[in-house]
């Protein structure tokens, strides 16, 4: 097993050396024999946390527990490409939620080419590739007009032709990342690329053809995170969101006007700033959630509610904890974080406004 290594993960008022490597110990402790990561031993895995549990293992350099995690997708991936939306405990043969959902099937591109860019091993990118490959044409089956992208399938495979605008940009992405992954192995996608311009523009200018879930902060800043807003369009939108989300020295709240902040969004924001290039209030929103660190474990409390002084629910999830590693790793200069979230090796696609790469 490779000794995980997180000098990198050093952030003052953040972690120290000791804390980020027993945080890092916090995940591997969760993470099951076969390789699934679920939010916690005896809650349930869905696929999207379990691969940004496992990019932070990466971010780390424990490489070969990442593996695991995605030898796990490969291995239980369904005939159709997709994955079911909750396995108990990570149990493949114990599925607790059998619709499939396109952000979580989408989100093995953003893994596997993290997990590449992390390691170099060409013989992964080979073997993996099927696996993303069926899950993309999976995800884009579920493609509207507009570009869109229906948010789940049912188990009788009913489609859910709504789209969710947090699903959207992480399925943004998800697309990028896939196309990356194509460019590396010389086999272009030229009907992915598409699908990415269209979904991005929809995005961009097309509010009406999402499902209005505007009290979410992960609508707020993932359009931002998932790099379908960027330069002036993106500050813009944080900068009108910032005072409804935002509490001061205690993190982002998940719903407005709910006095609950939460670990993971707050973590993903600090990560949608540095992506903006402002590593500095980065920096505060990551300190503010400190409190949400558990000493014995070196996990993270998945929420607070500051009304009532209370952790809420009361539990330490895998992938709240995920989502802090990356946001420091890329804070810290973490190579393939930063190449995955700032852009700077993804394809953004073919741009309808212009018909030209942008």
């Amino acid at each position: 097993m490779t000794i995980p290594r997180t000098e990198h993960l050093v952030l003052p008022g953040v972690l120290t050396v000791e804390q980020a490597a027993e945080t890092v110990a916090g995940i591997l402790a969760v993470q099951r024999e076969d390789g699934a990561i679920p939010w916690f031993r005896g809650h349930h895995l869905d696929p999207w946390d379990h691969v940004e549990a496992a990019m932070a293992l990466d971010a780390a350099g424990a490489h070969e527990a990442a593996e695991q995690a995605y030898r796990w997708l490969a291995r239980h991936q369904l005939a159709d490409g997709s994955w079911y939306a909750a396995y108990a405990d990570g149990d493949p043969d114990d599925v607790t939620d059998r619709g499939r959902e396109t952000n979580f099937v989408a989100y093995i591109a953003v893994g596997v080419w993290h997990h590449y860019l992390s390691t170099g091993d060409d013989t992964f990118l080979d073997r993996l590739w099927p696996t993303v490959y069926a899950a993309v044409e999976w995800v884009l089956r579920l493609q509207q007009p507009g570009g869109q992208i229906g948010w789940r399938r049912d188990d009788d495979g009913t489609p859910t032709t709504d789209a969710l605008l947090t699903g959207c940009s992480s399925v943004h992405q998800a697309l990028r990342c896939a196309l990356a992954i194509a460019e590396q192995r010389e086999e272009p996608q030229p009907d992915w690329e598409l699908a990415a311009g269209a979904l991005r523009h929809a995005i961009r200018h097309h509010p009406e053809r999402f499902l209005d879930k505007d009290r979410y902060s992960m609508d707020w800043y993932y359009p931002v995170l998932g790099g379908a807003l960027t330069d002036a369009e993106a500050k813009g939108r944080i900068e009108e969101g910032w005072d409804r989300f935002v509490v001061p020295g205690l993190g982002v709240r998940c719903v407005v006007p709910n006095p609950w902040v939460t670990g993971g969004e707050s973590a993903e924001l600090a990560l949608a700033l540095w992506v903006m290039g402002e590593s500095d209030r980065a920096l505060e929103v990551l300190q503010s959630i400190q409190h949400l660190r558990d000493p014995e474990t070196g996990l993270y409390w998945t929420g607070y509610v500051f009304d009532d002084e209370a952790i809420w629910p009361v539990e330490l999830t895998a992938w709240t904890a995920g989502s802090l590693l990356l946001a420091v790793a890329a804070l810290g200069g973490h190579e393939a974080t930063c190449a995955v979230f700032s852009g700077d090796r993804l394809p953004k696609g073919l741009d309808p406004d212009c018909c030209t790469r942008v």
